[in-house]
């Protein structure tokens, strides 16, 4: 990315129209010029460790410059992450605390309530998602103020994307360690189904899913490898150290029977975890 143009420079004026707010696929939130945006495709002779794996990281951008947050966004899509965009403090507190990105990126000046409240309330709520915050140059007062909030590093406009990505890659792998470059990854998604390893926790869009310590294990289990077949001895086997199991395998059909129906929509017509008869379970593949 040698050249890049510094980003955050100077506001520019929005095209006629504006920027309007719409749902996408996975139920959050994205900013958009009208008319439709060039999509990005990887270079297939490129290494794209984060497209070969079964989920990716999705990252939040919290930005009211449409010139910044396309910039940063373009930046991501290349790299392989998931990338949604809030154009104001309240759209991008309801994304991500009600879907649980992996790491968010966090302007301080915008419309309505600003960064620094933005965090305050994430952090109120216990998430735990690394933030990056955007902050003007030379600004030392909103630096040292987000870093008391609980903000994990800042990066001053104008900012090269080279650098921005590179905070990125370094707080994910602080926050996830290996898991933020192995496969499987820290949050597994199925369309719209999310599976939140660090934190056991489940969703079906913007519906939490509760389940028992058993039926998630069975699920974190299967979901890590889609399309592996695990025989009910297998799935006994790797739960026994989690939860006293009786020797009866009949008992993993129970706790996947307990689990369908919480997170199918037709638990006779499984779309996640599939029956693969005389052999055992596996989640469905992509």
């Amino acid at each position: 990315m040698a050249g890049d143009p510094a980003l955050g420079s100077g506001r520019r004026p929005v095209a006629a129209g504006g920027l309007a707010r719409v749902r996408v696929s996975r139920g959050g939130y994205h900013t958009r010029p009208p008319g439709p945006l060039p999509t990005l495709v990887p270079d297939p002779g490129e290494p794209r460790s984060l497209y070969d794996r079964g989920a990716v990281a999705t990252i939040l951008i919290v930005e009211d410059e449409f010139a910044v947050a396309r910039g940063i966004e373009y930046a991501l899509q290349t790299e392989g992450y998931e990338v949604a965009v809030a154009r104001s403090g309240e759209d991008g507190l309801e994304y991500a605390t009600t879907q649980a990105p992996d790491l968010i990126v966090l302007d301080v000046k915008l419309p309505g309530i600003d960064g620094f409240e933005v965090l305050r309330r994430l952090r109120a709520s216990g998430s735990k998602a690394p933030v990056l915050f955007l902050t003007a140059r030379g600004d030392e007062f909103d630096k040292v103020v987000g870093l008391e909030l609980g903000a994990d590093d800042y990066v001053t406009k104008p900012f090269a994307l080279r650098e921005l990505l590179s905070r990125i890659r370094a707080l994910l792998r602080r926050a996830y360690g290996d898991l933020a470059n192995a496969a499987g990854g820290r949050v597994i998604r199925h369309g719209d189904l999310v599976i939140d390893l660090e934190r056991r926790r489940v969703q079906r869009g913007t519906r939490r899913i509760g389940l028992t310590a058993t039926e998630f294990e069975i699920l974190r289990h299967l979901a890590s490898r889609p399309g592996r077949v695990f025989s009910r001895r297998e799935l006994l086997e790797l739960l026994r150290d989690y939860e006293a199991l009786d020797q009866d395998e009949k008992t993993i059909n129970v706790h996947v029977s307990h689990l369908r129906e919480k997170i199918e929509d037709d638990p006779s017509l499984p779309q996640f975890v599939l029956t693969v008869r005389g052999a055992g379970y596996q989640f469905a593949e992509r």
